[in-house]
C-alpha cells in the first residue's frame, strides 16, 4: 500500500456553540481518490478547507501532510520521493511532516498549500473577459511559469481537457461544462500534488458531469495526483474514487469501499411521495417567437433563443430542459428581464394588466421585474453579513427587528429549512454553512420578496436526493400557501419528473415538446439522460 500522504487526527470544528465536526481521524495514501459523500450540512465542506489550509484553523486536531522538502529551494514533493533530487535546483529532497495548522509551520504551510489546487461547485473563478488562453497563461504567470514555454505549456494543459477548439473563446461566452474544463487546466498549471475537487461538477448536466469527470481521473493518473471528491451524489463517488468517506453529523459513519459507503449512504433514503393534483389558475407569463441572437467573432450569428413560444399558468411548476447550451439559462434571464431579447414578446400578468417584458420603462420592463425572483446557479451570498442581514437588509428590505427575525424564519422554513435550525442559523455567517445550506438560503433570499413568479435555475445542482425532497416540499408549499407560480430550468430529469406539472424541452435554442411531464420526458434522447 502506498505510504500516507496525508494524517488527520481528532479533527473538531465549531462554529460558535455548535460542534459541526467530531473526532475525525483517517489517512489518505498518496495518488489515492478519496471520496466523501454525506447529506447537506454534514461537515464535507468544512472539511475540505481543513485540508487544505484555508480560513479558520480547527477547534482541536492535527492535519499533517508527509511531504519531501529541497534543501534548497521552495519545492516540495511527495514523501516518497525522499533522497531524490529536486527538479527545479537539483538540490536533495528531504522528508518532512508539515502540521497544516500548527503556527510553528507556517513557513513550511505555504510551501505545502503550493502544491494542492481546489476547484469549487459554482464559482467558476475565470477572467470572463480573457480567452481560454489567457485564462490558463495567467495561472502560469502566477506560479513563475518561464515564460518562453508559457503558450506551449497553456496549449498543451488546454488539450488535455479537450478544449483546443475553444481556445480563443472568451471565457464569459463558455458554457458551464466548458468554463469548469477551463478551471481545471488553470489548477493542472500549479502541477498539484494533491486536488480537492467540492462538488466540481454539481450543476452541470449528467452528459457533461461524466466528461469533466474521466478528464479528473486522467489528470490524477497523469500527474500522479491525489484528490478528493466531495459529492451528494452516490454515482460520483462510485465512479470516481477509490475509497469513500462518509459523514453523518460531522462525524465518520463509514469508510471503506465505494459501494459499501454508499449502501450506507442510501439506507435512510426514501422515495417521495407522488405530487398532489392542482387546479391551476388563468395565464400569468404568455411567450411570444421570442428570440435572442448574438453576434460572435468567432462563430458569426448565434441564435441562442429561437422563435420560443410557450405560456405559464398561476401556480403551475413548469419546467425547462435541455442539455448544457441548449439556451435554457438565456431564456431564463429574458424571462427575469435581464436580458432583452432581438424579438418577440414575453408577457407578464401583473394585476389585471399585461406587461411586455421586452419594453423597457417604469411601467413596462421595470414594473414585472419587482415582481419576479430568480435563483441563477451560480448565486452569490454577502460573504461578511450574517444569513438575517443576507435576507433583509442586504437586499434592502427595512423591517423591525422583530418582525424581520420573523419573516426570515418563515421564509427559510419554505426554502426547506427546519424551525429550529432556521433560528440556529440566523447570526451565522455563508461560510459557517454547508454548500447545500448556502443554496436554500439563497432560495430564501428570493422568496422573501414575495414574487408572483419564481424562476430557479438549476435548483438541486448539488443537493443530496434527501435534500432535494426538503426543496420539492418547499416549492410545494409556497405554491399551495402563497399561490407562488415557479419555472424551473435544470438538468435533473428526476427532480423535474417529481415536481412540474409541464415540461418544455429545448435543443439547439428552439423548443422542440412541449406538454405534460411524463409525456415529453419520453422525447429526452439516450444523449440527453446519459448519464
Amino acid at each position: 500500500m502506498p505510504q500516507p500522504f496525508i494524517s488527520v487526527s481528532d479533527l473538531c470544528m465549531d462554529f460558535d456553540d455548535t460542534r459541526v465536526l467530531t473526532n475525525v481521524s483517517f489517512e489518505i495514501p498518496e495518488g489515492e481518490v478519496l471520496g466523501v459523500i454525506g447529506r447537506s450540512g454534514a461537515g464535507k465542506s468544512v472539511l475540505m478547507h481543513l485540508l487544505r489550509g484555508v480560513e479558520q484553523p480547527p477547534t482541536k486536531g492535527s492535519v499533517i501532510y508527509h511531504m519531501a522538502a529541497c534543501d534548497r529551494c521552495a519545492f516540495m514533493d511527495v514523501q516518497s520521493r525522499a533522497g531524490g533530487k529536486c527538479p527545479e535546483c537539483g538540490g536533495e529532497l528531504v522528508a518532512v511532516d508539515v502540521d497544516l495548522w500548527d503556527e510553528k509551520s507556517d513557513g513550511m504551510k505555504s510551501r505545502v498549500m503550493n502544491r494542492t489546487a481546489i476547484m469549487f461547485q459554482r464559482t467558476f473563478a475565470l477572467y470572463g473577459d480573457d480567452r481560454v488562453i489567457e485564462n490558463v497563461l495567467h495561472a502560469l504567470d502566477d506560479i513563475r511559469f518561464p515564460q518562453e514555454h508559457a503558450v506551449n505549456r497553456a496549449a498543451d494543459l488546454i488539450d488535455q481537457v479537450k478544449l483546443s477548439h475553444r481556445m480563443m473563446h472568451i471565457a464569459r461566452d463558455l458554457s458551464g461544462g466548458e468554463k469548469q474544463r477551463v478551471v481545471l487546466a488553470r489548477q493542472l498549471a500549479k502541477n498539484p500534488a494533491m486536488l480537492f475537487a467540492d462538488e466540481p461538477t454539481g450543476t452541470l448536466d449528467p452528459e457533461t458531469a461524466q466528461l469533466v469527470h474521466s478528464m479528473l481521473l486522467e489528470a490524477a493518473k497523469k500527474n500522479a495526483m491525489g484528490m478528493v471528491v466531495t459529492s451528494h451524489f452516490s454515482q460520483v463517488i462510485e465512479d470516481m474514487a477509490n475509497r469513500a468517506l462518509l459523514l453523518d453529523g460531522g462525524g465518520i459513519a463509514a469508510i471503506g469501499s465505494p459501494k459499501s459507503v454508499i449502501k450506507s449512504f442510501a439506507k435512510d433514503y426514501h422515495e417521495i411521495e407522488d405530487m398532489e393534483p392542482v387546479e391551476l389558475g388563468e395565464q400569468i407569463l404568455q411567450a411570444r417567437d421570442v428570440t435572442k441572437r448574438y453576434i460572435s467573432v468567432d462563430r458569426g450569428v448565434v441564435k441562442a433563443v429561437n422563435s420560443v413560444t410557450f405560456n405559464v399558468a398561476k401556480k403551475e411548476i413548469f419546467g425547462i430542459i435541455g442539455k448544457s447550451g441548449a439556451g435554457k439559462t438565456t431564456l431564463s434571464r429574458i424571462i427575469s428581464g435581464i436580458i432583452e431579447p432581438t424579438s418577440g414578446e414575453m408577457n407578464v400578468l401583473i394585476g389585471d394588466d399585461w406587461v411586455d417584458m421586452t419594453k423597457p420603462g417604469i411601467d413596462q420592463r421595470g414594473r414585472a421585474k419587482e415582481y419576479i425572483g430568480l435563483l441563477h446557479q451560480e448565486y452569490d451570498l454577502f460573504p461578511h453579513r450574517t444569513v438575517i442581514d443576507n435576507l433583509t437588509d442586504s437586499i434592502g428590505l427595512e423591517f423591525p427587528k422583530e418582525l424581520a427575525v420573523r419573516k426570515a424564519i418563515v421564509t427559510l422554513r419554505m426554502a426547506g429549512f427546519s424551525e429550529d435550525k432556521a433560528k440556529a442559523i440566523l447570526n451565522r455567517m455563508p461560510g459557517e454553512l454547508s454548500d447545500g445550506e448556502r443554496h436554500r438560503v439563497a432560495l430564501a433570499q428570493v422568496l422573501i420578496r414575495e414574487p408572483r413568479l419564481v424562476i430557479l435555475d438549476e435548483p438541486t445542482g448539488t443537493m443530496d436526493p434527501i435534500t432535494k425532497q426538503d426543496v420539492k416540499h418547499s416549492i410545494l408549499h409556497a405554491r399551495d400557501e402563497m399561490d407562488e407560480t415557479f419555472i424551473v430550468v435544470s438538468h435533473d430529469m428526476d427532480f423535474v419528473r417529481d415536481i412540474c406539472d409541464r415540461l418544455a424541452l429545448m435543443r439547439g435554442g428552439k423548443v422542440i415538446d412541449i406538454g405534460p411531464t411524463a409525456q415529453v420526458l419520453a422525447q429526452v434522447t439516450d444523449e440527453e439522460k446519459a448519464d
